[in-house]
């Protein structure tokens, strides 16, 4: 039973998937509000591609 228990404390892994999702889900917080701040740039940006190959 001993055994168990100091197998059970020293296995991570558990650990590990835990902080790969909190960075996962850190990475996409980070992306999400960037998309958002430059939404609204990248729209204009896109318009004037649009309306300078229109005439073409």
């Amino acid at each position: 039973m001993k055994n168990r228990f100091l197998r059970l404390v020293k296995n991570d892994s558990g650990a590990t998937a835990i902080e790969y999702g909190l960075i996962a889900a850190l990475v996409a917080v980070v992306v999400v509000t960037a998309l958002l701040l430059m939404g609204p740039q990248l729209t204009a940006t896109f318009g004037a591609i649009t309306t300078a190959l229109t005439p073409a």
